[in-house]
């Protein structure tokens, strides 16, 4: 049976669902004798059995550092590296002035470009805007180098309901507009951003644009050329692959012109005492060995969510979405939090009235059940909703309706403890 026919209509978990689940071997685990229910797949997704022998098999039959090497295996390992960042950039929409860059991560992704684009091109005066729903990895590196360029970093406001207040984005842009990074899907409540509107206002500014994608990638179809962001990122860990691994995309004409972020071994031309000349992109951002295995796992990440359709993935994670907000909304007691965007994916935030995030998690984790309970590097967008932290429970394509009803019973418990 093709993995393409492993979701069904969204209707029912069926018994096809079941061969998916299989494919995730630790999804088979018990904790605290209870199975375990994994929803905490924003923080980092689990990795199916075509990931874990990809890796294994690089390491086995491939292992050897990429590049310059002349030898077969290094021929191999480098032939598997640059393999994977094709397949990984045509699933993302990198292609045709689009050059993918691989990072550790989305944070690395970030700080490349904030450090590389944004620390030689801003000046006194010029302006950063990034949302008030921002990951702190969307923030953090943008105030440091308006600090060091004297820019000035500003905040597209979201409603109480978790809302980006488009009007206000509009309102805010002006000559003085140089960046604009904001997030696909927010982290902590799993809005839907209208990143094409967001682009073109803030093009028609005369402003770049970068798109924070870590929590998009995973769940919805990417097309960065459709965006036309000026740079995209995403991590691998959060779609399936190994962690350690991200990438940024990046219109050639800007890569092209922005110094390297790192400097050593494989992103150079030619070396003298006197003068270094860098490579072209990508080498030169690609400073040191690389995530050689990483690259590969990832790829083959990606190869498995083609067999399922990332369209039919997004699908059966809305159902669930909606199902368990639906049943979140009519648990006693419960509250969510900025969930009253129109367009969201896979995430869903709620506090326990009378009861701290952490006790929730700590009751549900002995229940088998696995959230994330805290700020979620979001605390600008808690201050703003007024809470401390939020219990989040995010959802996969392997997780079920059957996994939502334990969430429910697991609060309850909770309810009967503190109440």
């Amino acid at each position: 049976m093709s993995r393409s026919s492993l979701l069904t209509e969204p209707t029912t978990v069926s018994e096809e669902m079941a061969g998916v689940r299989q494919d995730f071997p630790v999804l088979r685990t018990q904790v605290n004798g209870k199975p375990l229910v994994y929803l905490d797949n924003a923080a980092t997704s689990q990795k199916p059995v075509a990931v874990l022998d990809a890796l294994s098999r690089f390491y086995r039959e491939e292992n050897a550092n990429i590049h310059r090497g002349v030898h077969h295996l290094s021929e191999r390992a480098s032939d598997a590296y640059e393999s994977a960042r094709g397949q990984i950039g045509l699933f993302l929409g990198a292609s045709q002035g689009y050059t993918l860059i691989f990072t550790r991560g989305s944070t690395e992704a970030i700080n490349l470009v904030a450090h590389s684009f944004g620390g030689t091109q801003l000046k006194a005066g010029d302006e950063v805007l990034v949302s008030e729903m921002e990951h702190h990895s969307n923030i953090v590196p943008w105030q440091q180098v308006c600090r060091s360029t004297g820019a000035v970093l500003r905040v597209i406001p979201v409603s109480q309901g978790g809302v980006l207040d488009l009007g206000a984005y509009e309102r805010s842009l002006s000559g003085r507009t140089r960046i604009v990074a904001v997030t696909h899907v927010s982290n902590a409540i799993g809005t839907v951003n209208p990143v094409r509107r967001i682009t073109a206002l803030a093009h028609a500014a005369g402003a770049v644009v970068i798109v924070d994608g870590a929590q998009s990638a995973p769940h919805l179809s990417v097309d960065v050329r459709e965006t036309g962001c000026d740079f995209f990122v995403c991590s691998g860990h959060k779609m399936l692959g190994p962690t350690g691994i991200g990438v940024l995309i990046g219109r050639d004409k800007i890569l092209q012109d922005m110094p390297p972020y790192q400097t050593g071994g494989g992103m150079i031309a030619r070396v003298s005492f006197q003068e270094t000349t860098f490579a072209g992109i990508p080498g030169r951002f690609e400073a040191g060995t690389p995530p050689i295995a990483q690259a590969v796992g990832f790829a083959a990440a990606i190869g498995y969510m083609q067999g399922i359709g990332i369209d039919r993935i997004g699908s059966y994670e809305s159902m669930l979405l909606t199902c368990a907000t639906e049943r979140l909304r009519e648990a006693p007691g419960v509250r969510l939090v900025g969930a009253e965007s129109d367009e969201r994916a896979s995430v869903l935030s709620f506090v326990v009235e009378g009861v701290h995030p952490h006790d929730v998690g700590t009751i549900l984790n002995q229940e088998g059940i696995a959230v994330r309970t805290g700020h979620h590097c979001a605390q600008p967008l808690m201050e703003k909703m007024g809470v401390p932290g939020t219990v989040r429970a995010s959802f996969s394509f392997y997780n079920t309706v059957a996994e939502i009803d334990v969430l429910i019973n697991g609060l309850r418990k909770v309810q009967e403890v503190f109440n």
